[in-house]
């Protein structure tokens, strides 16, 4: 794979250069190269975003990566269109974070730019219609329709229409058969308006004028003139209450927002006469979506073991680079975060704080908030496109030293990060599945703290394998702490078997005896219990008593997810939904009946066993909408929900003092997967769930529900020995390769008919077999789910050893198979999805 930028990648343009490389967010090999007009030559610098004609018709947002004078080879170099920052969106930095990406995750540099850049950084354009300035409606010889009469119409009034624009005009919702027709009789031109997609917060405000505001006569009179108009004197009134610029005189300059004036029902045509007759004005200021917030506390002072292990993590980090913060659910690393944060900013640099989902920043960016205030930026996926520029300006301007955010936050441009924090570095949710780049952001962290030549700091109960071998290899620091804060005790085990219960009749809608008596006393303490179900919906799926009928995903091979509430059957891979059935469509029987359990089944269960209890229900299904962890995890944290059902969200990080009792619904589920980390992940996920309960003084009780108790697994869990289940679990991975021992890449072939993708599979196979590097190729095979989304799937997977240059010298070898296989017309449309370190 070639180096995408040479040795000039991240020197500053010279004077005279007439070329420019942009990195454009498509899916392409390369760096387009473009002319600099002469006029933009001052405006060119790296990291700029700019304008460029890209194909016959596009238009794109793009980055200048390079300047040079080399004109391109294989075709005739395109103007840049127009240079769209004073000062540049990206820093170098951030530049050669990309390059490493694309290289080490085998993709193209424009996918991480487009993963990377927000969208309202990105231009949009718009579909426009305006009138052919040739055309005569007198003298054409086409004839028109009653309908494209309307639009010409329209367009006499108003020079340009959008294609909604048009809809609305003859109310109807396909609007391009007519537009085609009109374009053929030469009667309207299409065009493309570009338009930025980020527009900055616009509040229009209202405050006294100058000399009504610095005289108190001068109001006095004002009152006198309001007598008997109450409308005015209202708003007047509501303004003095709102805005006390009598004790406060410059707050009169900040005014009141409009609407917050109006909110309570007075008259705006009362405040246009105010405004009218001199006694307001109005003016417009833009303002932060992003809330301004001051730090309210000081941090928690650290305990004995917290504070030992504070000062140790930075004596490691005289010799690391990174550090591995191994501390049990509850022995309180965030206090340790926190400190560790506040140094760093005080030297001056900036910090990164990532977490693995949006739920867990709902409740620690409340506790980061009272001590850091507007220094600090959240980012993740739930921010609107406006937001999340917003943000990114913010760190690029000095307005947030400290960001909190998910995955996508390592993308931000940072220009003098100092830490980078990952908390439960060992959760899945930091590898990127589809689209590319597949990375994963704890790795990622790391090499991104490399070029900015800072630290970074590693925090999990359960580490990930990957991580622990480091630290015993000495490749990464090590500090323990393996007490909970405070009085805390480790939570007391109880191995729930099914199969028993079942047998002597004690199960009673899926729940054991055991789990039933420990919610109950709970709820008669007013205590609260966490359920954990990793399935959401009401049943896995549903079945004919009769026949066996079972309903099918008609674009994947697996079955669809029963949700009530809804009444629909649905895939969770690629969304296709359907009506539940009244009958079998296979045999016409009405005996259908769920199988399995889900969330929202364990809910309604648990409500008719508990009828009085006040249950809640996290999983994608209720968490949608922006707000909606922050909504569920206020009821429950402020004691309004008795009882949380939810599938993985409720397992991280959440610190909540009345949970003394957590119900693990299946056990089993996490366990039997065909994969060589279900050992390990399953650790991860009891343990996690298991130290929600009892974080202050009471104990908490974990259940498990389980069809085999002796499980070595559950053992290992309830004894909190994370080292013997390492050691155990590490010796099968080194005998039968795998990681941290060798490098994995999974390829996935992909295509519509089943025969082309296994055909393109083996031809991919042999070409792998013969690169000359020391490796172990398996498949291809049929994935686990065959087809998705009408797709057939084979895959391989590649054991490559870590040494030396081999995983370099493999993806170079694999671009070439790859594109050989592409250029012949069979495999064309065939798709080769490659994911370096698959989770």
């Amino acid at each position: 794979m070639e180096n995408l930028f040479g040795d000039q990648d991240l020197y500053p343009p010279e004077s005279g250069n007439n070329f420019a490389d942009i990195i454009l967010p498509v899916p392409i090999p390369r760096m387009f190269t473009y002319s600099i007009p002469h006029t933009m030559q001052p405006e060119i610098n790296l990291g700029a975003r700019v304008i460029v004609p890209f194909g016959k018709k596009k238009v794109l947002t793009g980055i200048i990566g390079k300047v040079h004078n080399k004109p391109p080879q294989a075709y005739q170099a395109k103007p840049i269109l127009e240079v769209l920052d004073d000062t540049p969106s990206v820093n170098p930095l951030q530049i050669r974070f990309w390059v490493w990406m694309a290289e080490y995750y085998f993709c193209h540099i424009g996918e991480v730019m487009h993963a990377a850049l927000p969208s309202g950084l990105r231009l949009s354009s718009e579909s426009k219609v305006q009138l052919n300035p040739n055309y005569d409606r007198e003298t054409s010889k086409f004839p028109l329709d009653d309908r494209e009469i309307m639009i010409l119409d329209a367009l006499d009034s108003k020079p340009e229409l959008s294609y909604e624009d048009c809809e609305k005009v003859l109310s109807i919702k396909s609007i391009h058969p007519i537009l085609k027709s009109l374009v053929k009789k030469e009667a309207i031109l299409i065009f493309e308006r570009l338009q930025e997609k980020y527009t900055p917060k616009v509040e229009t405000r209202v405050r006294l004028t100058p000399p009504i505001a610095e005289s108190k006569s001068a109001l006095q009179e004002v009152f006198e003139a309001l007598a008997g108009k109450a409308k005015q004197e209202s708003i007047l009134l509501k303004y003095l209450r709102d805005v006390p610029f009598l004790q406060k005189p410059k707050s009169n300059e900040k005014g009141l927002d409009k609407a917050t004036l109006l909110e309570e029902g007075d008259s705006e045509s009362s405040l246009k006469t105010l405004i009218k007759n001199g006694i307001f004005e109005s003016f417009k200021v833009v303002v932060n979506r992003l809330a301004e917030e001051e730090a309210e506390s000081e941090p928690a002072v650290l305990s004995t073991s917290q504070q030992s292990a504070f000062e140790e993590i930075k004596h490691q980090f005289e010799s690391k680079q990174s550090v591995l913060l191994h501390g049990v659910t509850g022995s309180g690393k965030t206090e340790i975060y926190i400190q560790m944060i506040m140094e760093v900013l005080e030297s001056g640099s900036q910090v990164l704080l990532l977490l693995p989902e949006i739920a867990l920043t709902t409740q620690i960016v409340t506790r980061l908030k009272k001590v850091f205030g507007s220094k600090m930026g959240v980012y993740h996926s739930k921010y609107s496109d406006n937001e999340r520029v917003e943000v990114w300006n913010g760190v690029l301007s000095g307005r947030f030293s400290f960001v909190v955010g998910v995955r996508s936050s390592i993308f931000l441009p940072f220009d003098s990060l100092g830490l980078i924090i990952v908390d439960e570095e060992h959760e899945s949710s930091y590898k990127q599945f589809d689209p590319a780049p597949r990375f994963q952001a704890r790795d990622s962290a790391i090499m991104l703290a490399y070029f900015h030549q800072a630290r970074t700091l590693l925090g999990s109960a359960t580490p990930s394998f990957e991580s622990y071998f480091n630290a015993t290899q000495g490749k990464f620091g090590y500090v323990e702490l393996t007490n909970r804060f405070g009085n805390a005790s480790m939570p007391q085990f109880h191995l729930a078997d099914l199969a028993a219960d079942k047998r002597k009749n004690l199960l009673k809608l899926d729940t054991t005896r055991i789990l039933r008596e420990r919610i109950q006393e709970a709820l008669a303490k007013q205590e609260q219990v966490l359920i954990f179900q990793n399935r959401r919906g009401y049943s896995p799926y549903i079945q004919c008593e009769d026949c066996g009928w079972t309903g099918q995903c008609v674009q994947c091979d697996v079955s669809l997810t029963y949700h009530q509430f809804s009444e629909e059957l649905r895939c969770h891979y690629c969304g296709y939904k359907e009506k539940t059935p009244s009958a079998c469509p296979a045999c016409g029987s009405t005996h259908l009946t769920t199988m399995g359990m889900g969330t929202e089944r364990i809910e309604e269960s648990l409500s008719l066993l508990f009828p009085e209890a006040r249950i809640g229900r996290m999983d994608l299904d209720t968490t949608r909408n922006k707000h909606g962890y922050q909504r569920l995890l206020d009821e429950f944290g402020s004691g309004n929900l008795d009882i949380l059902v939810g599938t993985q969200m409720i397992t991280k990080g959440l610190d909540f003092g009345r949970v003394t009792v957590v119900g693990i619904w299946d056990g089993d589920r996490i366990l039997n997967f065909p994969d060589f980390r279900a050992g390990e992940r399953a650790f991860q996920q009891i343990t996690q769930v298991a130290g929600r309960a009892g974080r202050r003084e009471v104990q908490g009780q974990v259940i498990v529900q389980t069809r085999d108790p002796e499980t070595q697994i559950y053992a290992q869990v309830i004894k909190g020995d994370y080292f013997e289940f390492f050691n155990h679990e590490i010796h099968d991975r080194k005998k039968f390769y795998y990681p941290p021992f060798v490098k994995l890449v999974k390829i996935t072939t992909r295509h519509t008919d089943f025969k082309v993708a296994e055909k393109a599979a083996l031809n991919l196979h042999h070409g792998m077999a013969e690169i000359p590097i020391k490796k172990i190729v398996l498949g291809p095979e049929k994935g686990i789910i065959a087809r998705i989304k009408n797709q057939y799937q084979f895959e391989s997977l590649i054991k490559l050893d870590r040494s030396g240059n081999t995983p370099v010298i493999f993806k170079e070898h694999l671009w070439k198979i790859t594109e050989e296989l592409k250029s012949r017309p069979e495999f064309r449309s065939v798709r080769f999805v490659v994911d370096v370190d698959p989770s």
